[in-house]
């Protein structure tokens, strides 16, 4: 008897750890018609450090702007860490906006690379990043074309993943946006800011926008935009809708 009633209160237990919360001033009439939070969006970034372990240090404890964290972080040999579950919200992005997110960490999952931000980034971490974000967009219904880079949600603050690292490969691999290399040039009249903001860019600095564009689709920290910036702007938003909440 006493084993028996060891056991339920165990059961009892476990099931009040796994129970919502619940505010006490209300009576609760549970209904069925609700499920997770779920993120929309996944932002890439890299540690600028010089280790995975030292970036594992500082995800769990803060640099000098206080503590900071991310869901996962991919060592430079292809190793995955989870420090934050998906449901959680992690501290990655900081202030910025993506289309009509505008507080991008209670939507999004952040992955972390080990890369001192100079260097090029390994294959093995780039296999293992296509891997996750193949879990990520399956597991958790996020649009495959739906992963941005940090300096994307936040130009003229962020510069991570810069301009080193492979969009082309993951687009290659079906995640992100590119422009198709046969797409024709943009028809005269042709906006290029419209095209940034439909794309989700933020226009309250549009030449830190054109960098941070610039950087991610062709290589470099200009913030001009040539005839060939139009035809990709064109080709980008030709059908690619805005991330919404």
């Amino acid at each position: 008897m006493r084993t028996l009633l060891l056991a339920s209160c165990i059961a009892f237990l476990a099931a009040c750890s796994h129970a919502p919360p619940r505010n006490p001033m209300a009576q609760w009439v549970e209904s069925p018609n609700h499920d997770a939070r779920r993120p929309t969006l996944i932002v890439v970034h890299y540690t600028e450090q010089d280790s995975a372990a030292q970036s594992l240090h500082t995800l769990r404890t803060g640099n000098r702007f206080g503590p900071v964290s991310a869901h996962y972080l991919i060592g430079a040999d292809g190793t995955l860490y989870q420090l934050v579950a998906d449901e959680r919200r992690a501290w990655h992005a900081g202030a910025g906006s993506w289309g009509t997110i505008s507080d991008v960490n209670s939507a999004s999952i952040g992955i972390e690379l080990d890369n001192d931000g100079h260097s090029p980034f390994a294959d093995a971490q780039i296999d293992a990043l296509i891997a996750l974000l193949g879990d990520l967009t399956t597991r958790l219904r996020i649009p495959r074309t739906h992963v941005i880079g940090h300096s994307d949600l936040a130009p003229g603050r962020k510069v991570d993943p810069g301009p080193l690292f492979p969009w082309q490969r993951l687009a290659g691999a079906g995640f992100g946006i590119w422009p198709a290399a046969d797409a024709p040039p943009a028809p005269e009249g042709f906006d290029p800011l419209v095209a940034l903001r439909l794309l989700g860019y933020p226009l309250d600095n549009p030449s830190a926008t054109i960098r941070s564009y610039r950087m991610r689709f062709r290589g470099d920290s200009a913030d001009t935009l040539d005839a060939e910036d139009l035809r990709i702007l064109h080709a980008l938003t030709r059908h690619e809708p805005v991330p919404a909440r």
